[in-house]
């Protein structure tokens, strides 16, 4: 049986108290793309009826970047990363390691019991990046040699383009699936027909925006996933 875990490894810009002071001259840089996935709370909220279970973080990823390996270079911001080594462990030990532990503790548990696991994890992207407009509305990010990923973003991009043709929804864009995140780590520790990991990208020139386009949007993220995930429900069911 197939189960859908929704993630959202970067929902809020939150500092806990004890470090706020680090960030005393870096509130505009918190409410900017850096501090957080704008608007990617708010669309896994909108997803939670599709989900088995969901999971989300607050806290911002200028504190650590949850969705970074240990030994990656960016799991500590400019901000964070002058700390002295036993500050940065706490803040691993009391944000980090926390929030992937029970992730992939809850996907070992279905696994365990012979489910297949469809791993959505919501992002969203800043339409400009160092002065060049990012050519899409919404990417689809997956390992390419890993054939039930590979055929979910394929049925997921042509169910979007039935729902809203207008939208531009392009794979591995505007980063590539394999690079360094949660899923890829996690298609280390589980096989394909085990797990299934999906990073959504979505445009933040929508949330940005707001009103009716951004409602849209939510729709047909919504209306298209569950029309993908029905189709493998059955597919698992019938294995």
């Amino acid at each position: 049986m197939l189960k859908t875990l929704i993630t959202c490894e970067h929902g809020g810009n939150e500092i806990p108290p004890a470090h706020a002071g680090l960030f005393t001259d870096a509130k505009e840089l918190l409410q900017s793309h850096r501090g957080y996935d704008i608007g990617a709370q708010e669309l896994l909220e909108n997803l939670t009826d599709l989900a088995d279970k969901t999971f989300y973080a607050t806290i911002s990823r200028l504190l650590v970047e949850l969705n970074r390996s240990l030994h990656h270079r960016n799991l500590f911001s400019e901000i964070t990363r002058k700390l002295p080594q036993p500050e940065q462990e706490q803040i691993l030990k009391a944000h980090y390691h926390p929030y992937r532990e029970r992730v992939e503790e809850l996907i070992q548990d279905l696994v365990m019991v012979g489910h297949q696991v469809l791993h959505i994890s919501v992002h969203s992207f800043t339409p400009v990046l160092d002065g060049e407009e990012r050519q899409a509305d919404i990417g689809l990010l997956y390992d390419p040699k890993r054939e039930g990923e590979r055929n979910f973003c394929r049925d997921w991009k042509e169910a979007f383009r039935e729902q809203q043709p207008e939208l531009v929804v392009r794979f591995n864009y505007p980063y590539l699936g394999v690079s360094d995140g949660f899923t890829t780590y996690l298609r280390r520790k589980f096989t394909d027909r085990q797990y299934i990991g999906i990073e959504l990208e979505v445009n933040q020139k929508f949330p940005l925006e707001g009103g009716a386009k951004w409602k849209q949007l939510q729709r047909s993220v919504k209306q298209s996933l569950k029309l993908v995930q029905a189709k493998y429900k059955t597919n698992a069911d019938n294995d």
